[in-house]
């Protein structure tokens, strides 16, 4: 016989630890919501599970992944644990049994699109779920939302060669699963993408542009970009986010581009030459007639340089001033927390980190934000593995209340170490090689058979979406005003990035409350 507890989604089950949560056993959601929960189960024997459900649903085993740096030393006390171990965080089809070592906890993730009573067998043993779900429908979501997509990274851990046709194929895959949980934007890599690179160095070419050269004049084969699109397209994604043309962390040089497949810029090439101006010239009157041609304008936004700091601003201004010359329609947006370059008109989106995002709030006409390493204190939301999955929910209520156009992290499939000097292991290296915290780099896994497989993180962050399209519905039944009494309905403080219920079950509530509205 087996132990079993029934948990909410916001719960993460350690392999030494027991359930200490109040069971689930049901809720209330929305048409087109995909609702989650857990099944926790342990055995005093070694032994083998098999699971199966009576309704809609897809069930995974949770897998526990090794983590050598669940955290830095200063970061706050949010954390449900600080020392290295194993934490919960792949999501893999439960389509084969499991086998479990005695007195261990385990965990099966239950993602339903159903209703009614949802009934889970663990060898044979039932626990029971109702899912109430009302007749009030989700509507689309209208926040531009992207995790970094990193072409290299899939190249090399499918030992592809990138735009090959086994390449391709994977990409759709992967494509997939990304719009699934509600990421609508897509980084593209008009050139290799100058983020995470050593200076110096160089990562795997993913080069969509084809660039020849004669004499002075350069050409352009679109081709394998008008592909990309397409198939983005196809998979439900509306947004493109078009690669840097400048270094990361001061823009200093231009990014990798290769000519007739040789190296034409990169590291060697200072970002205001002359040679570099020609080409951004030719090659935006080229890429605007493309956009124009496939009337995707509208849906394309442009990166000038990551993260540049206020001592990079001077630099930052010639580039900004000459990119907005040379692409007047297309949106640009970089993230960057300081408000001078805002304020001095560099930049017309700007995306700060949520913990420097105060000068911003009700000061810019379009609120983006973004969160990664630099995160991991001050109480604000992010979705590391030794994280309480509240602070990784909790982010699609503040989304809401503070009417976020757009959310950026950089980390959909980053499988590299820091400065991408290497590929790593995600199943065995979670940290970047002990750069980052883990759970910051990724939050999809290489499956062999070439599709990406989810992490309890990715499925809790669709959630915060899903619960800040719920709050959108009913701000426009009842008004913003009202919307938002009734999400900080008995709290002391209002709700601020910093500021919010260190709990799960607060969150559980907030949209029981918030359907009961609707149906109301």
């Amino acid at each position: 016989m087996l132990q079993i507890h029934p948990l909410s989604s916001l719960e993460k089950v350690f392999l030494d630890e027991t359930p200490t949560a109040a069971p689930f056993t049901g809720c209330s959601c929305l048409q087109k919501e995909v609702v989650s929960f857990q099944v926790a189960f342990r055995s005093d024997t070694d032994t083998d599970v098999t699971a199966q459900a009576e309704g809609d649903c897809a069930l995974f085993w949770v897998v526990n992944i090794p983590c050598a740096l669940p955290c830095y030393e200063d970061s706050d006390t949010w954390y449900l644990r600080k020392t290295a171990g194993f934490f919960p965080d792949l999501l893999r089809p439960a389509t084969a049994e499991l086998h479990i070592k005695a007195g261990q906890w385990h965990s099966l993730w239950v993602s339903c699109q159903g209703s009614g009573n949802i009934k889970i067998l663990l060898n044979g043993q039932a626990v029971t779920v109702k899912i109430l779900r009302l007749d009030a429908v989700l509507p689309p979501q209208t926040l531009r939302c992207t995790n970094w997509f990193h072409c290299d990274c899939i190249a090399q851990a499918y030992r592809l060669s990138p735009w090959s046709e086994p390449y391709w194929t994977a990409l759709e895959r992967y494509f997939h699963v990304y719009a699934a949980h509600g990421l609508n934007m897509l980084l593209t890599p008009l050139f290799t993408p100058p983020l995470d690179t050593e200076i110096g160095g160089e990562r795997l070419t993913t080069q969509l542009v084809g660039v020849t050269k004669t004499d002075t004049k350069y050409g352009f084969d679109f081709s394998l970009l008008q592909r990309w699109v397409d198939l983005a397209q196809h998979c439900g994604i509306r947004y493109f986010e078009l690669s840097h043309l400048f270094t990361q962390w001061g823009a200093r040089s231009a990014p990798k581009i290769l000519c007739n497949g040789k190296a034409l810029f990169g590291w060697h090439t200072d970002a205001q030459s002359a040679e570099y101006t020609e080409f951004l010239t030719q090659f935006a009157a080229a890429l605007n007639q493309f956009l124009e041609q496939r009337r995707i304008t509208e849906q394309c936004y442009l990166h000038v340089s990551d993260e540049p700091g206020i001592a990079d601003i001077a630099v930052y201004a010639r580039h900004a001033s000459l990119i907005r010359a040379l692409f007047p329609k297309l949106k640009m947006i970089d993230a960057l927390s300081d408000f001078p370059f805002y304020q001095e008109g560099l930049v017309e989106r700007p995306i700060p980190a949520v913990n420097h995002i105060a000068p911003f709030i009700g000061n810019v006409p379009e609120l983006w934000t973004y969160y990664c390493c630099g995160q991991h204190k001050d109480g604000v939301p992010n979705r590391f593995f030794a994280m309480p999955s509240y602070r990784n929910r909790i982010l699609g209520v503040l989304l809401w209340k503070f009417r976020c156009a757009g959310f950026l992290q950089w980390g959909f499939n980053f499988w590299n170490n820091q400065y991408s000097k290497a590929a790593v292991d995600p199943y065995t290296c979670s940290d970047a090689g002990g750069a980052f915290p883990s759970g910051d780099a990724y939050v999809v896994y290489p499956a062999a058979d070439g599709a990406p497989l989810p992490s309890l993180r990715l499925k809790v962050f669709h959630e915060a979406l899903q619960d800040m399209r719920a709050l959108q519905l009913l701000e426009s039944k009842i008004s913003y005003a009202s919307t938002l009494r009734l999400a900080e309905q008995g709290l002391a403080c209002p709700l601020q990035f910093n500021e919010f219920p260190r709990n799960a079950q607060w969150i559980l509530q907030l949209r029981e409350r918030v359907n009961q509205a609707l149906k109301e």
